[in-house]
């Protein structure tokens, strides 16, 4: 009893979490309601993370829900909306974990969100050998892609930039970043706006992020995310952020730096409560690069 009580809060109640969800898991195994489960449960679940204000709350209990996700793909290994959601989740609470001050948890967490990002792209049959494809094989592949296809391609390229993001700028990492532009690229062809623009996002960073000397290509960076910002009608404050920390920083464009981040503070969270969490971390990041605008400009 002595060293339940000493126990830390949040470790015992994540314990407990895991407990229950496990139970829950194997009880409906037994009873065959898996399958009825999945969407009431699993679905609206992933979902719901993102309408989550407090990253405490996320960063504390969200393991316990990462479980039951990964023992429901085990359970349901050809489910593709199942691990559209199992990715989403593992991004989402990636992102909740840095912002947490827990950065060390993100590399490994990352792994396994790059794993569900392959078996989205593997579920598309040109693309079903991508982790032995070349590059001009992928290239070949996506011609094979079609606007049915859009939402494992995005989210599979997603959990796969999800972990080269967490590698520390590792070469192996840095490598795939070409075949993921490729990807994305092609998601844009078939439909632009989905996900909010997201595609453009990424593009965006991919191409504004770096200086020209290293193949950077800013104002073509900057059309991404103009673009994204149309798109999302600016409620999907991630594009704010990006633009600001690499198109803004790299043209040393403190009105434009300080503009975007401003609006990401000013941005009222239940215009969008489906972008919730999300949203409050570019805010909170936001409000950090604000009180040391000095130091970068």
């Amino acid at each position: 009893m002595d060293s339940i009580k000493g126990m830390n809060r949040s470790v015992l109640k994540g314990f407990m979490a895991a407990r229950f969800l496990v139970l829950v898991f194997f009880g409906l195994t037994l009873s065959g309601c898996v399958s009825r489960m999945v969407n009431s449960i699993i679905f609206s679940s992933a979902e719901n993370m993102q309408y989550q204000t407090d990253l405490e709350l996320i960063c504390d209990g969200g393991a316990s829900f990462l479980l039951l996700v990964d023992s429901m793909v085990v359970s349901s290994p050809e489910d593709v909306a199942l691990r559209i959601s199992a990715t989403k989740a593992y991004s989402a609470y990636i992102a909740a974990v840095i912002e947490c001050g827990r950065p060390e948890r993100a590399a490994s967490l990352s792994l396994k969100a790059k794993e569900y990002g392959f078996s989205l792209l593997e579920s598309i049959p040109s693309l079903k050998n991508i982790r032995s494809m070349t590059f001009a094989e992928i290239e070949n592949g996506l011609l094979g892609v079609g606007l049915k296809d859009v939402g494992p391609l995005f989210w599979g390229a997603y959990g796969w930039g999800t972990w080269v993001l967490n590698q520390g700028g590792s070469p192996e990492s840095l490598a795939d970043l070409i075949k993921i532009e490729k990807i994305m690229i092609r998601v844009l062809e078939l439909d632009d706006a989905f996900y909010n623009g997201a595609g453009h996002l990424f593009l965006g960073i991919y191409y504004g992020g770096r200086p020209k000397i290293y193949g950077g290509r800013i104002e073509e960076g900057r059309k991404h995310f103009e673009r994204a910002l149309v798109i999302s009608n600016r409620q999907f404050l991630q594009v704010q952020l990006s633009y600001a920390e690499t198109v803004a920083r790299m043209l040393f464009d403190r009105d434009l730096y300080e503009s975007l981040l401003r609006e990401i503070i000013d941005f009222p969270l239940a215009s969008r409560p489906d972008l919730t969490l999300i949203n409050q971390i570019a805010k909170n990041k936001a409000k950090k690069l604000l009180e040391n605008i000095d130091l970068d400009f």
